[in-house]
């Protein structure tokens, strides 16, 4: 037993988000010999240092995890996950090798170094790891009872602000869909499942989890489908760096013609993603999914963009997933109701939201892509990645965007 008080923070590879995993296949079949650098990034400013060796030993742990039989049994369920890929994973571990932690500068870094299949899977486990090593060593009193606590109170001002007021009709609640997003930074794992079954069993709007495991474990509905790293491999892969938006759009069709349709709109920008997302594009993906800057006028330009194209935006879905509560949420959801199809990710403010706990913003990003920069330019500078700066100059005169030299880290 390490220093934590666990055994293994991590006790399965399908602890993860499931598009780690849809990705990962999209690599597999597309681009097996991509080599890739991902690094840590703590946006909260707060001194890791101190959690190095602990956090070390878990990396050590879930190097030695594999997949069960009863697991690659599960993914084999889903239609989207060919037999070739499922085959792979019966092989597949982390390579603890790969990750360089360094506790010798002013906070805590770390590097992954290899093959962007071999690394991908790294990045939730290890966010994991960091944040419940830290909840555990700050917060040695604090309980899942009392992130329940919270939870209950939530729920309970959430269906309130639902009931009608003096000037609101009450809200029409039966196209509201909440998924939990929050395995990433959540306090801890015992939290993070107290709270998915609090939810399966208080909250008829729940309809299911990022995580493969608690979806596989509770019988529920998994969501996800890219990430940023996905576009920002492929400013690297593309033959010209302003055509890699709708290449990475087009070998994510090539992967899931008839599955996991939401498209992320902000490795660039809101309008620069737009401008790629051509009227064949926008008709083959279900949907858009938002993570910076202001939900309401994003989801309006989207709208917009449905409509100018002649496409109905009541036969599309927004998915919301920045640094949501409940109460932004039922915001959102009052704002767009019947006006196009609204699901909410709800991360850190369910599965790290207890009394006298200041969160734990932190990130794993893609740096490099073939011995090249890549970068994240996002819709709200704070959440920009990027190691380069005359790269990052090239990439904004690429898709004709403004060049702020506070967005690289």
């Amino acid at each position: 037993m390490n220093n934590t008080g666990h055994i293994g923070v991590i006790d399965s590879l399908l602890d993860t988000d499931a598009y780690k995993l849809h990705m990962q296949q999209a690599i597999f079949h597309q681009y097996p010999n991509i080599e890739a650098v991902a690094e840590f990034h703590c946006r909260s400013q707060e001194d890791l240092r101190p959690y190095c060796k602990e956090i070390q030993a878990q990396i050590a742990q879930v190097s030695a995890l594999a997949f069960s039989d009863e697991e690659l049994e599960y993914l084999s369920t889903l239609s989207f996950f060919q037999p070739d890929y499922l085959n792979y994973l019966k092989t597949f571990s982390l390579n603890s090798a790969q990750v360089e932690v360094d506790d010798s500068g002013d906070q805590l870094a770390i590097k992954i170094t290899g093959k962007w299949i071999d690394i991908i899977l790294w990045e939730v486990p290890l966010l994991a790891i960091i944040c419940e090593i830290r909840a555990t060593q700050r917060y040695p009193q604090a309980t899942a009872d009392d992130a329940i606590g919270q939870l209950k109170t939530k729920i309970e001002r959430f269906y309130q602000n639902a009931q009608a007021s003096h000037n609101e009709e009450a809200v029409d609640l039966s196209q509201f869909s909440l998924v939990d997003f929050g395995t990433r930074r959540r306090f801890s794992k015992d939290v993070h499942h107290q709270v998915v079954d609090y939810l399966v069993a208080n909250m008829p709007e729940f309809k299911g989890t990022s995580n493969y495991h608690l979806a596989r474990t509770r019988g529920l509905t998994p969501f996800g489908t890219q990430a940023h790293e996905w576009f920002q491999a492929h400013q690297q892969l593309a033959g010209e760096l302003a055509d890699s938006q709708q290449l990475a759009l087009n070998r994510w069709l090539q992967e899931y013609p008839d599955s996991l349709g939401i498209a992320l709109t902000d490795c660039i920008n809101m309008d620069a993603f737009l401008r790629d997302f051509d009227l064949r594009l926008s008709k083959r993906f279900v949907g858009l999914r938002h993570d910076s800057a202001d939900p309401i006028s994003w989801g309006e330009k989207a709208i917009q963009h449905y409509e100018s194209l002649g496409i109905d935006p009541k036969t599309k879905t927004l998915i919301f997933s920045d640094s949501l509560t409940l109460d932004k949420a039922l915001n959102i959801y009052k704002h767009f109701v019947h006006r196009i199809n609204v699901s909410f990710g709800v991360g850190t403010q369910l599965t790290c939201d207890l009394p006298g706990i200041d969160t734990l913003n932190i990130v794993l990003k893609l740096t490099e892509c073939e011995g090249r920069p890549v970068a994240k330019i996002s819709d709200e500078p704070g959440k920009s990645i990027c190691r380069d700066e005359a790269y990052l100059h090239q990439l904004c005169q690429a898709f004709k965007i403004a060049h702020h030299r506070s967005t690289c880290m």
